[in-house]
């Protein structure tokens, strides 16, 4: 097959169409949300995450998380391949139930935090962090 500017033309604008579209990332975030919380109703509350509003690199992203009765906390980065960053598991002795630690990031997006509270309810705090350049093979 011969490569002509029509061809060239047709193949750039799929490209930019498919680039556009969003990642199916969100159907994996929704799926570990309602594993980690059995379905249960997530509310506001008792979680803080701490994020850069820019990240120059995404390939080292500095976050924390923190609550004041979290028996677990999970982030998820949702635009992600994987969206499952960590968990951080917190005893009944823990000093302190906060964590920090860097992340990786494909572009810009949300990072979502949520808590198990002791209670048993969970609670979510969210950042959308803005990336310029990539780290997840972007």
């Amino acid at each position: 097959m011969e490569l002509t500017r029509r061809h060239a033309l047709m193949i750039g604008a799929s490209a930019a169409l498919i680039a556009g579209l969003p990642f199916p990332a969100s159907a994996a975030g929704e799926d570990a949300i309602a594993a980690f919380t059995g379905g249960a109703d997530v509310g506001e509350g008792d979680i803080t995450l701490v994020a850069p509003e820019i990240a120059e690199n995404g390939n080292t992203v500095p976050i924390e998380v923190s609550s004041g009765s979290a028996a677990e906390i999970l982030v998820l980065a949702l635009g992600n391949p994987t969206p499952g960053v960590a968990t951080f598991k917190f005893g009944k002795l823990a000093g302190s139930r906060a964590a920090s630690t860097r992340i990786r990031l494909a572009g810009t997006q949300d990072v979502v935090a949520i808590a198990k509270l002791e209670d048993g309810s969970f609670v979510q705090a969210k950042s959308t962090i803005k990336v310029t350049i990539g780290g997840c093979g972007g």
